[in-house]
């Protein structure tokens, strides 16, 4: 599709994945531009989050942004951009506001690798306590 300018939306908790993919990608000619999902570093109060609902309770929490990544590639006119691990819903705010076409390389599954398909791999194993008899 002859690209240079790819945007790049990933999450935090993929910061050493993203690393490995922006070096991957830069290193066959692609200008990248990266958007972090913790762009911005608004405070998790401001949506009303209470000191006990945070994952560490006393210390300062940014929320994730994935409108303002959004922003940052449409502002860079990116002409494609890639998304790796952002959470369920936070893709669908980027995909919504985002100018240029998109992609998934990865999506966020802590528990299964970040391979969700493995749940479905093993329907008749591990998993089959998901499937409801008809």
């Amino acid at each position: 599709m002859k690209y240079r300018r790819l945007g790049f939306a990933f999450c935090a908790g993929l910061i050493k994945e993203a690393k490995v993919v922006e070096s991957l990608f830069s290193s066959h000619g692609l200008e990248m531009v990266s958007a972090i999902c913790k762009v911005g570093r608004s405070p998790k109060e401001t949506l009303d989050i209470k000191e006990e609902q945070k994952i560490k309770i006393g210390c300062f929490e940014p929320m994730c942004n994935p409108i303002a990544q959004a922003m940052i590639l449409n502002e860079a006119r990116t002409e494609f951009n890639v998304m790796l691990g952002l959470c369920v819903g936070h893709d669908s705010m980027f995909l919504k506001y985002a100018d240029a076409p998109c992609t998934v390389l990865a999506v966020k599954d802590r528990l299964l690798g970040h391979n969700p398909l493995a749940a479905i791999y093993n329907i008749d194993g591990y998993y089959r306590s998901l499937k409801k008899e008809s």
